[in-house]
């Protein structure tokens, strides 16, 4: 009798894909970014793949059972902001990928900085700006 294994899952280099996961407790604030960064953030980048976080519980388990790229957090939602959230994860998950934190005004820079954030983008958002902002951010773990 012989037994059969199941292949592992393909990388994200092997399937041309990248992941990404989108914390916001509001439904719309997940889909404007999506819609602003695309299914690529640039040319030279893979396709993304995203994953959808609604609650603080959501993002943690998301985030210590997968392999993202990178994270886009909104530092507005509400209980616990996408800020709280980043400075969490940037203390206790071994190896957190890149954190991105969606602002309400300019000013709270500093904060997301206190956060541990690797990049803000300030409401309102720009398309153009947040693109950026994740392709820069994945351009840098690729190397």
């Amino acid at each position: 009798m012989t037994s059969t294994q199941t292949p592992p899952a393909p990388t994200a280099e092997e399937t041309g894909t990248v992941d990404l996961l989108i914390y916001s407790d509001d439904v719309d604030t997940r889909q404007a970014v999506m819609a602003a960064v695309g299914r690529r953030a640039a040319k030279d980048l893979p396709l993304i793949r995203w994953t959808e976080a609604a609650t603080h519980a959501g993002v943690v388990k998301k985030v210590e059972e997968g392999s993202f790229a990178l994270l886009v957090l909104d530092g507005e939602a509400a209980k616990v902001g996408g800020m709280a959230v980043c400075r969490q994860l940037k203390n206790e998950v071994y190896n957190c990928p890149p954190a991105l934190v969606l602002t309400a005004r300019p000013q709270d820079a500093w904060l997301a900085a206190w956060a541990e954030a690797d990049a803000i983008v300030s409401a309102p958002l720009d398309p153009v700006e947040l693109q950026e902002a994740v392709a820069s951010l994945l351009r840098r773990v690729a190397k």
